[in-house]
């Protein structure tokens, strides 16, 4: 019988091994994302205190650039502009890496 490999689990191991290097403060709070089946889910985050500063999110039919501009307009309120960018275990590519362009290009430094 052939086991089936869980992707699942294998991204969920590589989030923990990261997370040990990447953490989130008032000034320079850490970006996390998620997805869903349905939905992508972000969000900055004060790792000191343990809150969430903002978040937002769309369905995986909407465009990620949506997602990066709402983002950004709650982010600019809170004078934030440096991040840090916690990937989830996720690959750089697709939807992920369209959506840290177009935070890039909104002017977040990262």
């Amino acid at each position: 019988m052939i086991n089936q490999i869980e992707k699942n689990k294998l991204r969920v191991k590589r989030h923990s091994r990261n997370r040990k290097n990447i953490f989130g403060t008032p000034e320079i709070p850490r970006l996390y994302i998620f997805r869903s089946l349905k939905n992508y889910y972000v969000g900055l985050v004060d790792d000191t205190k343990g809150i969430t500063l903002a978040s937002a999110a769309i369905s995986k039919k909407e465009s990620s650039l949506k997602l990066a501009e709402s983002l950004a307009d709650k982010a600019s309120k809170l004078g934030v502009k440096k991040i840090v960018f916690d990937k989830s275990g996720y690959k750089y590519h697709g939807r992920l890496k369209e959506f840290a362009d177009a935070l890039r290009d909104k002017g977040f430094n990262f």
